[in-house]
């Protein structure tokens, strides 16, 4: 995971700035929510996206911080073949648990570069990926107990344990911040979210 440099020049105050910037659950970047397309400025953003103290996700732009409000999660993840992990800014990542399903079918992983979601182009990749304990396939009727929260069964994919958890939990149990806001005591500046 890459994290905010506390060793960044010093430069003047400017307030941060909040509303702006998303990604999307394809990993896609949004500028006030019209996709970006221009590929120097998706690189920039790439390489420049980061993780504070407290979850957020951001981008570094000079001495402003622009946080990023977060769709799914803060990396997105493409299945390749050889078990391969592709970021959507274009690094492998290695899963690491939790691994974790929601109602709406989506899952979510830790991975050694912060948490992520699995692209919606690739569940069904996943879903046939997944095992029992012992190997074997996983039937419909085993995942849609799973994906209702009621599956006392313990499935597996990748030789991870899978597992139930609310949409709505999943930013806590793999601790990031999906909306980003100023603290009390921070100048709102750029801030779209009050407008």
């Amino acid at each position: 995971m890459r994290e905010a440099s506390p060793e960044l020049p010093t430069w003047p105050t400017v307030p941060a700035c909040y509303g702006w910037l998303s990604l999307d659950a394809r990993g896609r970047w949004r500028l006030k929510g019209e996709r970006v397309e221009h590929g120097g400025l998706c690189a920039f953003l790439n390489a420049n996206y980061a993780s504070d103290e407290e979850g957020n996700w951001l981008v570094h732009n000079g001495p402003q911080r622009v946080f990023v409000a977060l769709e799914t999660a803060p990396l997105v993840l493409r299945l390749l073949p050889d078990d391969v992990l592709l970021t959507h800014d274009g690094r492998h990542a290695q899963p690491t648990p939790p691994v974790l399903i929601d109602e709406n079918g989506c899952v979510s992983l830790q991975t050694d570069l912060g948490p992520a979601a699995i692209d919606d182009r690739d569940l069904a990749l996943l879903l046939a990926e997944l095992t029992h304990e012992d190997g074997r396939s996983v039937d419909d009727a085993a995942l849609l107990k799973l994906v209702q929260g009621q599956s006392a069964v313990p499935l597996h994919w990748r030789g991870l344990p899978l597992r139930f958890a609310r949409s709505t939990d999943v930013p806590c149990e793999l601790r990031y911040r999906r909306h980003p806001a100023p603290s009390s005591a921070e100048p709102l500046g750029n801030d779209l979210s009050t407008r």
